[in-house]
């Protein structure tokens, strides 16, 4: 008889809080709030369309779309996001599709935890 083993991958997401105060540094408290609001809206969306693409065998929207995330991950400290969603892109750029699945999951699963890991440390320094 066969052992079925469920996989439930657990990765933290990777912060660069630097980051963040370097931007709340050079912006000022409101303008790096802005910005950070912005970059995390705008995460959201790719993420969904990322997945939107996917499904819809866009593949190459799909890597084109990993490669816009990694400028924004990087602006506000996100550094697994960044490094993730760069191995997708890379996915895509090799047409492995096998492995395009499987980086676009766990780019999701980082980008969740990234987003609420900033809104966490968003709500610890007001």
């Amino acid at each position: 008889m066969e052992k079925i083993c469920v996989l439930r991958p657990e990765e933290p997401a990777r912060l660069n809080p630097d980051r963040l105060d370097q931007l709340f540094v050079q912006l000022g408290e409101r303008g790096a709030q802005n910005v950070i609001c912005r970059a995390m809206e705008e995460l959201a969306l790719r993420l969904s369309s990322l997945e939107d693409a996917y499904r819809a065998g866009a593949h190459e929207a799909v890597r084109k779309g990993a490669k816009s995330l990694i400028g924004i991950a990087d602006q506000i400290g996100m550094e697994s996001l960044a490094r993730v969603a760069g191995d997708v892109r890379r996915c895509g750029d090799r047409k492995d599709h096998v492995a395009l699945a499987s980086t676009l999951s766990r780019l999701v699963r980082i980008g969740d935890r990234s987003l609420t890991a900033v809104w966490d440390l968003q709500d610890l320094s007001v």
